[in-house]
């Protein structure tokens, strides 16, 4: 079920952009500065929660992986509201190094990410990554 806007309520934004530092303490500011946006949208709270969990997958990565030596560069994070289907971009601006071998306790958030987004796709350039997770509304 969603939670469709009340009748005479101005649209909400149809799309989302903030960047912060790529550092762990800013990270849950950026969160929830997203989840405030999802509830302007007629989605239901579970979808809403979903998005919010793998966009914060997303950007835990960056803020962990990205940016070698403790440095912190920046993650940009964009949502877009698209006539059914919702997109969010995270997006850093560092190194990108594959997966470390873990012990099975840590190691999961692509695969977080993939079950929870429809469609996931990772682009790493020279300059960076880019996740992009979709999400169908219709």
């Amino acid at each position: 079920m969603t939670d469709p806007l009340p009748p005479g309520a101005p649209a909400p934004p149809a799309s989302f952009h903030r960047r912060t530092a790529a550092e762990a303490g800013r990270l849950p500011e950026l969160r929830e500065a997203l989840a405030r946006w999802l509830t302007t949208l007629p989605l239901s709270l579970e979808r809403r929660e979903d998005i919010v969990l793998a966009g914060y997958e997303a950007m835990a990565n960056s803020a962990e992986h990205a940016y070698p030596g403790g440095a912190a560069g920046p993650v940009d994070v964009r949502a877009e509201a698209l006539p059914g289907r919702l997109i969010v971009t995270v997006t850093d601006y560092g190194t990108w190094r594959p997966p470390a071998a873990s012990n099975g306790l840590r190691g999961r958030g692509l695969l977080l990410i993939d079950t929870l987004a429809d469609h996931c796709a990772q682009v790493h350039r020279d300059d960076g990554t880019t996740v992009t997770m979709t999400w169908l509304t219709g």
